[in-house]
């Protein structure tokens, strides 16, 4: 990959490559900023615009808006008490009070800080852990890959919150929904119904855009929007001095170690980072009896962990392709949009490739510093803005984002059908995440799994016998769907 490096350096250092870079992130930070939007409804708004770009500046476009949506959930956090993404919900607990104490942009340069330094370590650990871990899955074949995705889909029980069963079901929803169109060895076409719409399958695209950003819309719309907490005095960040930082280094380093942890385990995701991490600080931190009453330790623990959970979360994803949260899954998504195999072998196939999206990451991670500092008394008037009016311009940049790619209003209707699906599921408490993995992992593990049947000649059981890293990984599924069970019980012979 290094010797890649000087062509990744001149992808990012073009002007299609600098104006990504800078864009993504202030919308990012903006989109973030805006409560209900949240990180994985700003990357969805912006997805359908990177298909006429090239993959490189693609990709960076949504790592920018990625990383800049995580941290702009803190301006609306510390400003109004109102969380812009769920990461930040923590961040409540001591910004804002700090903030109604006159200190809104002490509290804004201490969660920048914070922010900056979470997501560069993060970066840091992607740049030298998906190799690594992509390097050691080069020799899979048919049978091990099958098992691997089989595993990936485990994550499934990860991000269900709530019922596990709901999240299995809408998993399966999204597995059925990927064998539409033609049969990858026959060729043959299932349930089309004879629409040569369907022919292809249903656009991946516009599903995600309808089950994630449009169904939010719905569910927005569904209850009552209350009104806006009144924005406190603020006149700019502030960026907490040398002598500020005494000891509060160790709980900064802490929070950054719980954020990268958590990012690559699987389901976890930045909100139950930066809450374990606001936790630990709480219990560990010298300044602990100031927690919840404007404490800038309780700022740092939430706000490092939920940033060092970006690029964390990005090693299974990019290494094995298996996606950790809702938000992965949509990058992902993209990849696989974009012609781009997500796997073992991303590393190996695309080293240009790869090289610009680390060096982008960790560039954007240093973009959040001074874009933070200048847009954060942009995002604050914007904190304004009529509920109703946010979500409309939400439909519309839907709307046009997705017939945009293809010109078929098709596609628009698919849209339009997910998200009232996305929003009936959602009402009755089945989560969305799941859905979109099974749709992206469906298609490689249905056709690993029959070439692996030729290999072995129909007999399953060979998976496993003849393949000891399939039976391993095996295992590691059977446990990773048993845990929750284990914990449910647990639970309940303690109550």
């Amino acid at each position: 990959m290094l010797s890649s490096l000087p062509d990744a350096i001149a992808i990012l250092l073009s002007f299609e490559g600098l104006v990504v870079l800078v864009l993504g992130t202030v919308l990012g930070i903006i989109l973030g900023a805006m409560p209900g939007i949240g990180s994985t409804v700003a990357v969805a708004i912006v997805l359908p615009f990177t298909l006429t770009m090239s993959q490189a500046p693609a990709i960076l476009l949504l790592l920018a808006v990625y990383a800049g949506s995580v941290y702009g959930g803190s301006i609306a956090a510390i400003l109004i008490n109102t969380p812009g993404t769920p990461q930040s919900a923590a961040t409540c607990l001591d910004g804002y009070p700090m903030a109604q104490r006159g200190e809104a942009g002490l509290a804004l340069g201490w969660a920048t800080v914070a922010s900056v330094v979470g997501g560069l370590i993060s970066a840091v650990v992607l740049i030298f852990a998906a190799p690594q871990l992509a390097s050691v899955a080069l020799e899979f074949g048919p049978i091990e890959t099958f098992a691997l995705i089989l595993l990936g889909m485990t994550c499934i029980v990860s991000v269900s919150t709530g019922s596990v069963v709901k999240g299995l079901l809408a998993g399966m929803i999204g597995i059925f929904l990927s064998t539409v169109g033609g049969d990858p060895i026959l060729g043959e076409m299932r349930f089309t119904f004879g629409n040569w719409q369907l022919f292809a399958g249903f656009n991946l695209l516009a599903v995600v855009i309808g089950v994630f950003a449009l169904s939010e819309v719905f569910m927005r719309a569904s209850v009552h929007i209350s009104k806006v907490s009144e924005l406190v005095a603020f006149n700019g960040i502030v960026l907490p001095s040398r002598a500020m930082w005494r000891g509060r280094l160790r709980n900064l380093s802490k929070s950054v170690v719980i954020g990268n942890l958590i990012g690559v385990l699987p389901g976890t995701g930045a909100a139950t980072a930066a809450f374990i991490s606001y936790a630990e600080g709480r219990r560990s931190s010298p300044n602990r009896a100031g927690f919840g009453k404007g404490e800038p330790d309780g700022i740092v623990s939430s706000e490092a962990a939920n940033n060092a959970v970006t690029g964390g979360a990005l090693v299974p994803t990019m290494a094995l392709g298996i996606p950790g949260d809702a938000i992965t899954a949509v990058m992902l998504a993209t990849l696989t949009l974009h012609g781009i195999t997500p796997g073992p072998k991303l590393v190996e196939d695309n080293p240009t490739l790869i090289a610009a999206i680390f060096t982008g990451f960790f560039i954007i991670n240093l973009l959040l510093l001074p874009l933070g500092m200048l847009l954060s008394r942009v995002a604050a008037p914007i904190l304004r803005v009529r509920e109703a009016f946010m979500m409309t311009a939400i439909v519309i940049l839907c709307a046009v984002g997705i017939y945009f790619v293809r010109g078929n209003p098709f596609d628009l209707l698919v849209m339009g059908g997910a998200g009232v699906v996305g929003f009936l599921l959602r009402r009755q408490g089945v989560p969305m995440a799941p859905l979109v993995i099974g749709m992206v992992l469906g298609p490689t593990l249905e056709l690993t799994l029959r070439q692996g049947l030729i290999l072995t000649d129909g007999n399953f059981l060979a998976f496993f016998t003849g393949h000891p890293i399939a039976l391993v990984l095996a295992l590691a599924a059977c446990v990773a769907l048993m845990l929750p069970v284990w914990r449910a019980l647990r639970a309940r012979s303690t109550a």
